[in-house]
């Protein structure tokens, strides 16, 4: 057990657990404790879902002084009763942690999903249609909102992590969700066990899920190689030559597209593969096309991909922090000053935005600084006034993290 963490989190840098009380998480925070090196610290959210919510925080923290691991409670509170209640719970619980880690100075996070959890992905996954990306299911590592999210335990049954907390007389707590058929998950789970006598087991599926991943990492080693020859950045835009896209292989343009639609919309997910193939049907005809908060355009013998403007133009952020997940300001800023869209009127008040060479809709959407009702910079505008626009994610580190 100790063995599964060491090898997944190497370094010396402070690693970050996330612990709920459940088996899987308690086993992470056991194998943590029992292992030299640096620093563990600990976080638990309570979601505010359940009434035992807060007592099994407790238990975590009582747990975590036993073993002389810092521990931190965060709370959520945003569930407004719509959508999906588990989808919208597991988002807020990786917000969360994030924030939580970077005020610590974590770069890694582990968790504590295990081979069952795996099994379960994969044919939840199956059933909605996935392709490789999603059979192949969770990554041992993958990074997201800051954070390089680690899963030691995917080797490991769920079964073998219970074994090695009775060891050591570890209690843990079973969340009353599990049985709760409702849930997808719960019905994978239940899946499993009607599947078993066709010799469809867990074992046999985070297998196929690993092969799978294997399969995922040529394509992207595949699609890197398409975007270095085809596209390029040009100031938060990306710009696709359209004759080489075309000759790609649908798999690897839709990739490419995909990849690119992400990282200009710093978005988690890319579009849906039926939305892709309608809008980019649809640009055979139209001079441009909007999907998952982007402007397609055709320019000549490119397609150009850019930030919709209605899609930012109620974003805003103090001066010096991130704008719309990707782009930072650098400049003379004095307090209150704010980040926005530079918007049509702001377009207006910068009589150089030509020479720029940027459509008038990816400025548009471009990052400003504003005093007030008062436009201060428009870097990409041509109006710098001592300050300068930077992006700070590229899109081929989209393609490898994704």
């Amino acid at each position: 057990m100790e063995a599964a963490l060491v090898a997944s989190c190497p370094g010396d840098a402070p690693l970050g657990l996330a612990v709920s009380g459940g088996g899987d998480s308690m086993a992470l925070l056991c194998a943590a404790a029992e292992r030299s090196g640096p620093p563990v610290l600990a976080v638990t959210v309570d979601h505010g879902l359940r009434p035992e919510a807060r007592d099994e925080a407790r238990f975590v923290a009582d747990t975590c002084a036993r073993l002389g691991v810092a521990h931190t409670t965060l709370c959520w509170q945003g569930w407004d009763g719509s959508g999906n209640l588990q989808d919208a719970a597991r988002r807020a619980r990786y917000r969360l942690i994030a924030d939580w880690a970077a005020g610590q100075g974590i770069a890694h996070v582990a968790l504590g999903h295990n081979r069952d959890d795996q099994a379960e992905t994969l044919l939840m996954r199956l059933a909605r249609g996935a392709g490789v990306d999603g059979l192949s299911a969770m990554a041992p590592a993958r990074q997201s909102l800051g954070v390089t999210w680690l899963r030691p335990f995917l080797g490991l049954g769920r079964a073998d992590l219970r074994a090695f907390l009775d060891e050591r007389g570890q209690r843990w707590i079973e969340d009353p969700s599990n049985e709760d058929t409702r849930f997808g998950r719960v019905q994978a789970r239940r899946a499993l066990d009607v599947l078993a006598p066709l010799g469809i087991t867990a074992e046999g599926l985070a297998a196929a899920a690993a092969r799978m991943a294997s399969a995922r990492a040529a394509l992207d080693v595949a699609t890197r190689e398409a975007a270095t020859r085809l596209a390029c950045e040009d100031r938060g835009d990306v710009v696709i030559d359209r004759a080489g896209l075309a000759a790609l292989s649908d798999e690897i343009a839709r990739r490419l597209l995909f990849a690119a639609l992400a990282w200009v919309a710093t978005a988690e997910y890319p579009p849906r593969a039926e939305a892709l193939a309608d809008t980019m049907a649809a640009l055979i005809t139209a001079p441009r096309a909007t999907l998952h908060g982007c402007l397609i355009a055709r320019h000549g013998d490119r397609l150009r991909l850019s930030r919709e403007p209605a899609a930012v133009a109620g974003k805003t952020a103090p001066a010096g922090a991130a704008w719309d997940g990707r782009w930072r300001m650098d400049g003379p800023a004095v307090p209150g000053d704010e980040i926005r869209a530079l918007g049509e009127a702001g377009l207006g008040l910068c009589p150089e935005w030509r020479a720029s060479g940027l459509p008038r809709a990816s400025l548009i959407a471009s990052p400003s600084v504003w005093r007030g009702g008062a436009l201060i910079a428009a870097p990409l505008a041509g109006f710098g006034n001592g300050w300068q626009a930077r992006v700070t994610t590229s899109l081929r580190a989209r393609i490898v993290s994704h």
